[in-house]
């Protein structure tokens, strides 16, 4: 079998199976582990998987810069944005991730909420300018230019004196191996200080986050509180998430 046949075949199996372990991979093509370790790593390094201890995961597709991820599944973002926002109680202190999906969220706010929202998302905050009755704090720092997020130390310790009752994490990727993951690793260190910061994380993550990877695990999904995803998903997608204990809203 040709280089070019085996790397797409492995792409083929991640597509069907969501995972590859590569020993059995290997001996189902009679060729040696080495071999198909190379190729992962090769297809790794073209973002077209995620290497992983023993084989290979899904690449996560939630890698775009902010201005294309603006524009792609924009009804299905408002779904989850809009149920998002129904969670969030009257004076309760909320933290926003950045993101196009939370992006939805700070739009579908009822206009009659009291509450306060920090943000280290420039973009969230301008969302919410015209809210009547909602409060924004904007956590400064280095922006981040993929996700338009503030990160580095000066967010790190504005973020360590805040306690909030939820955090609206965004990630690129969620699986039930690797957790919640991102594709920076500052970023990833930030929304995991932000975690830590609240009584619950809510993840909201449209079909192609599921069962991908990124390089930067921020949590495993353990710790994740409830994941928010869209209805109709095939049950071998979600059969996993279900039995994490994490709570699971389908919309």
């Amino acid at each position: 079998m040709l280089t070019s046949e085996r790397k797409a075949l492995i792409q083929q199996v991640l597509r069907q199976e969501g995972r590859l372990v590569a020993k059995d991979f290997s001996q189902k093509l009679g060729v040696s582990e080495d071999t198909i370790r190379r190729d992962l790593r090769e297809l790794a390094g073209e973002g077209l998987l995620q290497r992983v201890h023993g084989g290979a995961l899904p690449a996560s597709s939630a890698v775009a810069d902010f201005a294309s991820r603006e524009q792609v599944g924009s009804s299905v973002k408002a779904k989850l944005g809009q149920a998002a926002a129904r969670m969030i109680q009257p004076g309760q202190i909320v933290f926003l991730d950045g993101g196009t999906t939370n992006v939805q969220l700070a739009r579908h706010l009822p206009s009659d909420l009291k509450a306060v929202v920090i943000t280290h998302s420039p973009s969230i905050a301008v969302e919410l300018v015209r809210h009547p009755h909602v409060e924004v704090e904007l956590i400064g720092g280095r922006l981040f230019k993929h996700s338009i997020v503030a990160v580095g130390a000066t967010s790190a310790e504005a973020i360590s004196r805040i306690r909030a009752d939820l955090f609206f994490m965004g990630a690129t990727g969620v699986h039930p191996e690797t957790g919640v993951t991102t594709g920076d690793r500052e970023e990833a260190a930030i929304k995991a200080l932000i975690a830590r910061q609240s009584a619950e994380t809510i993840v909201l993550a449209t079909e192609e986050k599921l069962g991908a990877a990124s390089p930067y695990q921020i949590m495993p999904l353990s710790d994740i509180g409830t994941l928010v995803t869209v209805a109709g998903l095939p049950e071998e997608t979600l059969r996993s998430f279900r039995s994490s204990g994490l709570a699971l809203v389908e919309v």
